[in-house]
């Protein structure tokens, strides 16, 4: 059974260690403060809408995310296109489930279809007993060709930061249990209720699984990570509080506390995103982010108020504002900048995914604007 790590020192020729980007804005504003320019990347930004991406990924998405020379390169494309302020690690939220053991692939127009739901009480209790060992820290373990695919990255990014990223319990724990993407996830509900027992169990697997991938990316050179809760806003928030965030709360753990120095001010910053979550966004924070993400469906200043103004925010432009005429999307970006500086400190981003048919140019043209706005 996996249990999370102790916090400890990043190695020394880690980026946050050695100063190449704990100065950077993104990883100061995650801090809490702000640069003379705002950062900005864009959730699902490696890929999707790129040329250079569908010409170089031809096979299977999961294959790709493990091979290390392919993550990488995919990685890189959007920050030398768009000159982004981060990187996001490409990968999946369900490869740490594949490395634990569990039949899945990414079927096309679908999302992830398992070889088997983990629908009953006796389907977690075999789930559970199984043997799983990640071992984040090790480069012989089966997590090295994340490790692997971080260090490569890192080692072309200089001063731009790498985000890692895993998706939380509840997504892993929805997906696990209709066994294939669902509109209500009303099978992921009906166990938490119908055996609340069981669903603790499996909530603990999927957080100790997806914590320990996330810190191997941080140990492997990420300098901020960021957990997903794509269907969370699929709950109210007395189930979230009660069935949920415990299980947030222990995934973050894993990541916690990794420090550049003996000062915890340096620790990599974690950030919390879900979708559909602005009934309990002071628990999605109280999880153990630094910075909590913000979709598009609650305006910056309004998030930042629920927060009591003291959380550094990300988000949340739109996304299907980005096939809007460009005065219109200028407008919108320029007011989400407004509306950011309500907050301690802003990161600009998307309130969701980057839309596959998305004009590449926009990105570009974004990150000028929210640039040449913060110089000004």
């Amino acid at each position: 059974m996996l249990t999370p790590r102790s916090p400890r020192p990043l190695p020394a020729d880690h980026p946050l260690t050695g100063g190449a980007t704990a100065s950077s804005p993104l990883v100061q504003a995650y801090r809490g403060h702000r640069s003379a320019v705002t950062p900005v990347w864009f959730m699902r930004q490696a890929g999707r809408s790129l040329p250079e991406y569908r010409a170089l990924r031809t096979g299977p998405m999961l294959e790709a995310c493990l091979d290390p020379a392919t993550s990488s390169e995919i990685t890189l494309q959007p920050v030398r296109r768009h000159h982004v302020d981060a990187a996001i690690f490409f990968s999946d939220i369900v490869i740490p489930l594949r490395l634990a053991g569990i039949g899945v692939q990414i079927a096309p127009g679908t999302g992830p279809v398992f070889d088997r739901a983990i629908a009953t009480a006796a389907d977690v209790d075999a789930l559970v007993a199984a043997p799983v060992d990640l071992r984040p820290e090790d480069d012989d373990g089966p997590l090295q060709p994340v490790r692997e695919g971080v260090r490569r990255t890192v080692a072309q990014l200089g001063a731009t930061p790498l985000i890692g990223f895993a998706g939380a319990p509840f997504t892993l724990a929805a997906y696990l249990v209709e066994g294939r993407p669902s509109r209500d996830h009303l099978a992921a509900r009906r166990l938490m209720h119908v055996d609340p027992q069981a669903w603790a169990r499996l909530l603990q697997w999927c957080a100790d699984v997806t914590g320990a991938f996330l810190r191997a990316q941080i140990l492997a050179g990420a300098s901020a990570g960021q957990l997903f809760d794509s269907w969370a806003g699929s709950l109210s928030r007395a189930d979230y509080v009660t069935h949920v965030a415990p299980a947030s709360a222990r995934a973050l753990a894993w990541a916690r506390g990794l420090t550049a120095t003996a000062d915890a001010a340096s620790a990599a910053p974690l950030v919390h995103f879900g979708l559909g979550t602005g009934a309990f966004l002071p628990e999605l924070h109280e999880a153990g982010a630094d910075a909590v993400g913000i979709d598009y469906r609650m305006p910056l200043d309004q998030a930042s108020t629920r927060l009591g103004d003291a959380v550094p925010l990300q988000g949340n432009i739109d996304p299907a504002m980005l096939a809007a005429p460009w005065p219109v999307l200028e407008q919108h970006v320029r007011d989400v900048l407004e509306r950011g500086r309500r907050a301690p400190a802003h990161v600009v981003n998307l309130g969701h995914g980057v839309p596959p048919d998305t004009d590449p140019d926009v990105l570009t043209r974004i990150v000028r604007l929210v640039h040449d706005a913060g110089a000004r």
